[in-house]
């Protein structure tokens, strides 16, 4: 029988900590005793005395045998899986771990451009090649959406090949794509799915919310329990189905990618957090997306601001959405999304999930409460009635240049022979690093990809307006890091 009311991590920390041993192990702060007074004042007797390591009754997340593997299995029990692992290297660790899983050097994977630097990191540390499609851009809003089944269908049909199909479901602002007709399609041609599901781990305790990617059938599922599911920061869960993929091998590659020193504060974090979810899930869901509702409808009752809701689900792409993420558009305050994010800070002490040229995202969770949400709804207006509205923020051409021909895999050119040249003169030249540029935050050039002129001119335009480019070494792009090119002989 499941009793999701257990906590047997949690349970036998506390249990090594009544026993009191005398502490012969790291870490050397032995409870706190050799630690800097104020920090351990401010941390606490409690926090302090579970910071431990992976002695015997303990278990090992490396290889878990004891309370560690139950609380791991009651984990897949509660999100649908036939395998859950504990991440204390954050989702970017599980998501690394998924890709290493499928893809050796030169194997092809299917992933969307709006990739994040995790997935990135994994392609050049397999060697694998990516196989790019383009996520569908929502120009009145200026966000992306996931990609579409059929754009993965043609892909799949050029790459029959292909290792694995990876999709971010939800995106950042919470829209899904059709997430199950994705899977359907990938099994056809037997290749497993991956999902990034970083901002997803309420989906699976609430039908009111979008499917989960345990319940659409993914083969492997990175979910931040940090980031929604209640645990502490850098803790999440890799989900995980044997058949397309083997359980063994991704634990073999996910205890390579984890440090030996693993955090039993974030591991005894993740196990009470699934007794939450498991036992009040949808208690916690159905309120945190009726908060939600509530302040959608009077943000959108404050003159020059617009919080999307259900009406934007129309395309392929957009065929769900989370309600619990709040995606406020600015332009008709007059504003940029960075300003109202700065203004809000700096006159009413309030913290935004993120910024972009049109937006600011508001996160609601089940630690939200109506006084909060007051708060917000406060300083929204009030921003409103300092900048006024009926003005638009200018428009810009925020459209993307094409995706660049990929000439190296990311592997060869991030280890490759490399020098630095002059950015305005570097058409033509394999880039060995990245560039973002924000908005939209999809990558414009990343390691083995040929630069164009268009790809120049388009950065250039955004850095002489004071947008984010981030990636390069030299961040002002007066220089960019490209392949050494050999001398022809004769």
């Amino acid at each position: 029988m499941i009793d999701h009311q257990r906590t047997p991590l949690f349970s036998a920390l506390l249990e090594h900590v009544q026993r009191q041993p005398h502490q012969f192990h790291i870490p050397g702060h032995k409870k706190g005793e050799g630690m800097e007074r104020g920090f351990k004042s401010f941390i606490g007797d409690n926090a302090l005395s579970i910071d431990l390591i992976n002695i015997a009754p303990l278990d090992d997340l490396h290889q878990p045998t004891g309370v560690i593997g139950e609380a791991q299995r009651l984990a897949a029990l509660a999100f649908g899986a036939e395998y859950t692992l504990f991440s204390v290297q954050g989702t970017s660790g599980a998501i690394m771990t998924m890709i290493m899983t499928v893809c050796g050097p030169g194997d092809k994977i299917i992933v969307p451009r709006n990739l994040h630097k995790s997935i990135l990191s994994a392609i050049i540390f397999s060697g694998a090649k990516p196989v790019f499609v383009s996520p569908e851009r929502d120009k009145k809003l200026g966000i992306d959406h996931g990609i579409s089944v059929r754009s993965v269908k043609k892909a799949i049909e050029m790459h029959p090949d292909a290792k694995a199909v990876l999709v971010i479901n939800p995106t950042y602002f919470g829209v899904c794509t059709n997430l199950q007709a994705m899977v359907e399609t990938a099994h056809r041609y037997r290749i497993p799915v991956l999902v990034d599901e970083a901002h997803g781990a309420l989906l699976h305790f609430h039908d009111k919310l979008p499917m989960s990617a345990m319940q659409a059938g993914a083969d492997m599922a990175a979910t931040s329990m940090h980031k929604l599911g209640g645990s502490l920061t850098q803790s999440s869960l890799l989900h995980v189905r044997e058949g397309l993929v083997s359980v063994k091998r991704a634990q073999t590659l996910f205890s390579m990618l984890t440090t030996t020193s693993t955090s039993y504060i974030l591991l005894a974090s993740l196990d009470a957090a699934r007794k939450n979810l498991a036992t009040r899930g949808r208690e916690m869901a159905e309120r945190t997306i009726r908060l939600a509702q509530e302040a959608r409808r009077k943000i959108n009752e404050i003159p020059g601001l617009f919080c999307f809701g259900e009406e934007i689900l129309w395309t392929e792409t957009a065929y769900d959405f989370d309600p619990t993420k709040l995606t406020i558009h600015v332009r008709g305050l007059g504003m940029t999304g960075y300003e109202a994010e700065n203004r809000l800070r700096d006159r009413h002490n309030l913290e935004v999930e993120l910024s972009d040229l049109y937006n600011i995202l508001c996160l609601i969770t089940p630690a939200d409460t109506e006084e909060s949400i007051a708060v917000l709804l406060r300083s929204l207006e009030e921003l409103a009635k300092e900048r006024g509205s009926g003005r638009q923020a200018a428009e810009r051409d925020i459209r993307l240049p094409d995706i660049p021909q990929l000439s190296l895999t990311p592997r060869d050119a991030f280890y490759g022979d490399t020098e630095k040249i002059p950015f305005r003169e570097s058409a033509g030249r394999i880039i060995a690093e990245s560039i973002y540029v924000y908005p939209p935050g999809i990558p414009i050039l990343l390691p083995g990809e040929v630069i164009g002129e268009r790809h120049i001119d388009y950065i250039a335009d955004h850095l002489e307006v004071g947008l984010p480019v981030k990636g390069p070494e030299d961040l002002t792009l007066r220089e960019v890091k490209v392949i050494v090119e050999a001398n022809a002989i004769f």
